[in-house]
Order: C-alpha cells, then structure tokens, then sequence
C-alpha cells in the first residue's frame, strides 16, 4: 500500500575493525528511498501491538498516508484493485460461452448490480444451473411507468416470471441467464432505470419515505435530497456504461450542487485526477447505506443505516436542515460473537446547503479507517464501535472543514406503512397496495399491469416491500379498488396485522447463502402463528426475526 514502509535486511561484512551492523533497505510503497544502518549489537524495543494495528486503511489515501502501516487486505480488496475501475476481468468472462463467470469477475458484477446464482432446486438433477439476479437503483423508491412496464415485461421474457420488491425501495429480477444478461441491462438503462452500486462495496439505494404529499415541502426535500446524494456517491469512472451499453452514457446530466459538491477538495476529501474522486480504485470497505425522512416518519427504518438523515423543518414547515445519525447495522456473522447488530447515534446537525459536504466527509472516513482486512468487520459501525462517536466525529469533522452543530430535538418516530387511500395533495389520490413478501406474480402481477398502462401511472416502492400506486384521479378509484380485490390485493383494513410487518428473504432456491426456507415457508408460518393467536385471543403486532 503505498505510504506503507517496509524493508529488507542485509548483511555487512565484518573484516574491518568496526562492529559488524545490519543495513535496512527502506520503500515508500514499492520505490525504494534509501537505507538505514544499525550496529549488529544494538538492543530494540518491541512496540507494543494492539488491535488498531491491524486496520487496513483504503490505498492512497489523499491527505496523507495512515499512521500505522498496513499490508494485510482481503481478497475482494485486490480484485478491486486489479480491475480498472470495475472492468477486468468482468469484460472477457461476459464474452464467454461458459453459463457462469469466475470468482474475480463475480465479486466485480456485483457493483453494477447483479449477483451470479443458481437455481438450488436444480443441483441434484446434475450440475449447478447457473443464473442471475437483477438490482435496480430506485432513489426514495421512485419508478416512472414507462421503466415500470419494462420490468414486467423483463421479468416474462427473461427472468422467472416475477418480480421482487426489496427493503430498501428497489427492484429485483431473478432467474436472467448469462447469454442475456447485456440485453436486459441495457433496455434497463435505455428506460430510465439504472442497477449500477445496486450492490458491491459503496452506496447502496438510498431510501427516502415513498409516499408522494406533493403539498409537504418536508418530504418532497427528503425525496429530493435522496436523489441528490445517490448521484454524488454513484460511481463515475464509466465502465458501467462501457460494458453494457458500449460507453453510451443514457443518464441526464448531475445537479450543479452535486457536481460542485464532488469535485471539491478544499479539505482533502478526493482522489486528485482519478476518474473515481471519491472512491479510488478500492472504493470501499464494504456496503454503505444511507436513508432519509422527516420527523416521526419511521417507515425507513432510520436507525438501522450507515447514515441517516432527519430533516430538520421550521416553524412553517420550510426545510432548514439535517440532524444526522450514524453507525447503524443490522448485520452478523452466525457464531462469530464480536459481530453484532447496532443502532446509528447522533452525530450532529448541518444546515440543508452542507448536506452533500457531510455526507461526503462520512464516506471519506469510513473509505480511509474502515477495516479492509476482514470484511466481518469492515461495515461503519464497527468504526465507530472501535473509536468511539467523539473520535469520529472528530475526524468526520477535518474532511467536512467544520464542527457539527448540536442535534436538534425530535418528537417519537411511528412506522408508516401507507396501504390504501391517502391524499396527494393536488387533487389527486395515492394507494398502497400491500404486498406479501414483496413478490409480484401470477394475478397480482397482471392486475398491476393493467392499472399502471391503463391510467399511466407512476409508481413508489416502499422499504416495507410494498408498492404504492401514484396519480390517481378520483373518478377511477372504484376501478381501481375493484381489480386489485378480484387479483386478490386486499384493502389495507382487511390484511393481517401479522402480514403487514411481515418479511421474509428469498433464500431457498435463489440464494447461495441459504440453509433453509424464508419466503417459500413464510404464508404457512403466518397462518401458524394467527391460529396460535387466535386460540389465545391475542389481536396485537408482532416482531419475529
């Protein structure tokens, strides 16, 4: 890594009169600098060792190298290394007639949103058959209709007939095969949608409350600002639009705020003359997810991010700023007892015209501290486990180039789950529509189809793995309500309380990671769990994970 000392010993003759000594050849990185000579008898001291040692900082950090000299890194590390920028060796292995890709290219496929799979239910009738998930970037959950109606169409024609709606506001496609992974990637792209950090080590989808009130400056700002910092921590070095729309950028051009907010280094926050400023070419350590809401708006799960943002509205309802939480992480290795779940703390206030700045200061933080040796501890949270939230925010501080205000009070957060009818605001109407497990198929997924051409209507999803149905005039709310009931869609008052809360993963057959059922077994469990309730005369929510 560069900034990393080592050195090798050599040996001196010992003819002469003097004392026999060791010279220390000395590198910075892989140039060599000079040597050091020390007398054979000389006595050393041990430095003592301690865990902070063995943090792997990211390579090339641009302030200044790390304290503490770091060569131990994870595979996935030098992947990303070696790739330039997400391309090597991803480029050849689509070219191949092989059903799958090697291990390098799998880890690298996952930054433009798609993980390599089989179909699990396959593997004893003769070899792994080998295919593809899907992920969209849907900032706040926002999907126009035209990019909507090519996602059911993607799921007949390539996938396995059904889409996937996911926690953080995004779709999922399951089942495309290899040979038409470019097709399916790219009449993603040429229809307003994109998978590119979908998945891999950097920004996730960054989720926003779904619910469309045009008339509260609050959520629309948070909805807004979901966009913005999506585009800021997207990567731009180009090679998403190099393999699968032959280096055709489709996307509109940034916000001028975005860009600005980007390319300033006034701090040291960037890669000089890198087609990644932000992230290198290590990007980072792993996964980051950020989220935003409004005051007692809980249905993003504010807590459970790397960051999350609250905004902070005045006396009119004018949007003045951010309080920002940070650290927060659900994850855990099974048996591994030092990895734990944890809630985000407070970290401060910025005024809503610093927001992309902070951001910005967080993931430089996270990017240059966070561990790069063992992935089981590379999330944020074990950062700031580790330093404790003053030390953190201390350095947080040195990128953003100012001290974080005070945290502003807020009122109790309420989960929101917005199924049925709500008001825009402009005259029109809104419906959530509950969606068990997130999957949409057979009936469900024809009568959706038809409301959304039919009507032209835009479509939100929602961290609860539910969609809403946007822009709907009152005259067709009947229609409306009638074709979801004949599908099967019941009406919010009539779903299970259980069902509501209720998630559950994909797991068998899609993921490799699974040991057992999830989504498969979770209707049944349900209805196991009401009649249990029933038999007690036990009506309230429950939580089981």
């Amino acid at each position: 890594m560069e900034g990393a000392a080592s050195s090798a010993m050599i040996m001196r003759g010992t003819h002469s009169t003097r004392s026999p000594e060791i010279r220390f050849l000395t590198y910075q990185g892989l140039r060599p600098t000079g040597t050091v000579t020390v007398p054979l008898n000389a006595r050393f001291h041990a430095n003592p060792i301690s865990a902070a040692n063995f943090l792997t900082r990211a390579v090339a950090a641009p302030v200044k190298p790390p304290a503490t000299p770091q060569t131990k890194r994870s595979k996935v590390e030098i992947i990303k290394e070696q790739s330039n920028y997400l391309r090597y060796p991803l480029n050849e292995e689509l070219q191949t007639e092989a059903p799958n890709i090697n291990e390098t290219a799998t880890q690298l496929i996952k930054f433009h949103g798609s993980y390599q799979q089989d179909n699990r239910d396959e593997r004893f009738k003769g070899g792994k058959s080998y295919q593809f998930m899907l992920r969209t970037k849907n900032p706040a959950g926002k999907v126009p209709n035209k990019l909507y109606l090519v996602m059911d169409d993607l799921a007949d024609e390539f996938g396995i007939g059904s889409l996937r709606l996911t926690t953080r506001q995004t779709f999922q496609l399951h089942g495309v095969l290899k040979k038409d992974l470019k097709t399916v990637m790219s009449t993603i792209i040429r229809n307003m949608g994109s998978t590119l950090g979908a998945c891999g080590d950097l920004n996730r989808n960054v989720l926003a409350p779904a619910a469309p009130y045009l008339t509260r400056k609050d959520y629309l700002f948070a909805q807004e600002t979901a966009e913005k910092v999506a585009a800021l921590l997207a990567p731009q070095a180009g090679s998403y639009y190099d393999l699968w729309v032959d280096g055709e950028k489709i996307m509109s051009a940034d916000p001028p705020d975005v860009v600005e907010a980007r390319s300033d280094n006034s701090h040291g926050t960037n890669f000089e003359d890198s087609p990644e400023p932000i992230y290198g070419t290590q990007f980072l350590p792993r996964k980051f997810k950020v989220a935003i809401t409004v005051p007692t708006d809980n249905s993003v799960d504010i807590l459970t991010n790397d960051v999350g943002l609250v905004v902070v509205s005045d006396e009119t309802g004018e949007p003045q700023g951010f309080n920002i939480y940070v650290g927060g992480g659900m994850g855990r290795t099974l048996r591994v007892e030092t990895t734990f779940p944890r809630l985000g703390e407070p970290l401060g206030y910025v005024p809503k015209e610093d927001i992309l700045y902070a951001v910005k200061a967080i993931v430089v933080t996270q990017r240059d501290n966070g561990r790069r040796d063992d992935r089981k501890y590379s999330r944020m949270k074990y950062l700031i486990h580790e330093w404790g939230i003053e030390k953190f925010r201390s350095v947080v501080e040195q990128y953003y180039g100012k001290k974080f205000e005070p945290f502003k009070e807020l009122p109790q957060w309420e989960f929101k789950s917005y199924l049925g009818w709500h008001a825009q605001g402009d005259g029109k109407y809104f419906y959530g529509v509950h969606v068990d497990n997130g999957r949409i198929k057979g009936a469900t997924k024809k009568a959706l189809r038809n409301l959304i051409e039919k009507y032209g209507l835009s479509v939100r999803l929602t961290p609860n793995q539910n969609l809403i149905l946007c822009d709907i005039r009152h005259y067709w709310k009947r229609h409306v309500t009638s074709l979801l009931s004949q599908a099967g869609l019941l009406h919010s008052s009539y779903v299970d309380p259980l069902n509501v809360t209720a998630m559950a993963c994909p797991a068998l057959p899609l993921c490799p990671l699974a040991i057992t059922e999830a989504e498969r077994g979770s209707p049944d469990i349900i209805k196991r769990v009401r009649a249990v309730f029933e038999k007690v005369h036990h009506q309230s929510y429950i939580f089981l994970k």
